[in-house]
């Protein structure tokens, strides 16, 4: 401005506009201002709206590079793949609201899958805050939709009574499901494992002779390979759901694919069916989880008075942080064999209506004798 008028260089940043024609001019040149006008900002939009990426794609990237543990990162990659991708897999972050987040998830909370229900929003959430932290201008459908309004849990402690059980067994004879189905939700109360070790369980890990299912330690919580020890009616049990799986590899396979484990929510709807036919007859049982079926043998064999180190062995429980985790290897086969017998002897006892006293331990063990010459 040597001779007080405005100039434009082409190309140059400039601090202000002395007219709405040199702004009009320097808008159709392309001439940029550090504070940026409606026509910029308009480019700048027009720009984001051509660079912007699907939910899809920003949920993969969350997914390779968020920072959580192998199983976390495994568990979530399932739902995300299974609950969120064919609905939202091609709609831009934009295009997604609170109210279709909180119908999605009304439609798995009425097909039995709660927790799941829970997962998705949580997923969600993730995704778009993973987002907005790398420069997306997006606001977060989750905000809106609190895990409360999706569904409540009653806290972690259900257990069923032996009253509780033999209403359960009853109910599951009119359940319309496969029978192979029925007799999960039986194995899972009888063998105490957790849901995805029976879900994914393969035929390769059944042992008939010996009676022992091992599974492997690529499928256990803390990556040890577990010995479920079978009794006389697990066996049985098993022995029927291979006769049913014909040439599937998968203890319980898909009803719609052999090469695939049944669906995630086969039990969930079971459980909810069965606590539901209980109420229409006015039977006693409160609603239950799958997990709770382990809790619910746990808690009864404790009262019974079986021994705490064996039942933490048959759940898999073992601490390595502590002391007793630490020195405590024993694999007590011969005891939880026992235990395991007792325990199912007493449950089919509970389901008939009739008494049944367990005997606490195993037939006396052999004495370890220390060899003289040592």
């Amino acid at each position: 401005m040597a001779d007080g008028r405005p100039f434009i260089s082409v190309g140059m940043p400039v601090t202000e506009y002395r007219s709405p024609e040199l702004a009009s001019y320097a808008s159709t040149r392309g001439v940029r201002s550090p504070k940026g006008g409606p026509a910029i900002e308009k480019q700048r939009e027009k720009r984001r709206i051509k660079e912007a990426k699907s939910f899809g794609e920003f949920g993969e990237k969350w997914l390779t590079n968020a920072t959580m543990a192998d199983s976390t990162r495994a568990m979530r990659r399932s739902i995300f793949e299974r609950e969120l991708m064919p609905v939202w897999r091609n709609r831009l972050l934009t295009e997604i609201t609170p109210d279709d987040l909180r119908a999605h998830c009304g439609k798995i909370v009425e097909r039995g899958a709660p927790a799941t229900a829970i997962h998705v929003r949580d997923i969600l959430k993730q995704i778009y805050g993973f987002a907005i932290l790398h420069g997306e201008r997006v606001a977060n459908p989750a905000d809106d939709v609190g895990p409360a309004s999706i569904a409540t849990f009653t806290p972690k402690d259900r257990a069923l009574s032996p009253a509780e059980i033999r209403i359960m067994f009853k109910q599951l004879e009119h359940v319309a499901t496969l029978p192979t189905s029925r007799l999960g939700m039986k194995l899972y109360l009888l063998t105490m494992v957790r849901k995805s070790e029976l879900q994914d369980a393969v035929w390769d890990e059944i042992d008939f002779d010996n009676a022992v299912w091992t599974i492997p330690k690529e499928r256990m919580k803390r990556s040890k390979p577990h010995n479920v020890y079978l009794c006389r009616q697990t066996l049985d049990i098993t022995i029927a759901l291979k006769t049913c799986s014909g040439n599937s590899r998968y203890l319980l396979p898909s009803r719609y694919d052999a090469d695939a484990p049944t669906s995630r929510a086969t039990f969930n709807r079971i459980t909810y069916t069965v606590v539901e036919q209980a109420k229409k007859e006015g039977l006693p049982l409160e609603p239950f989880t799958v997990h709770d079926l382990r809790r619910t043998g746990s808690t009864l064999l404790n009262e019974l008075g079986f021994n705490s180190d064996w039942i933490e062995k048959c759940l898999a429980h073992e601490d390595g942080r502590s002391s007793r985790g630490v020195y405590n290897k024993a694999e007590y086969e011969m005891q939880r064999r026992h235990m395991m017998r007792e325990w199912v002897d007493t449950v089919d006892a509970w389901v008939d209506g009739r008494k049944h006293a367990p005997t606490l331990l195993p037939p006396a063990m052999p004495l370890m004798e220390i060899d003289p010459a040592l």
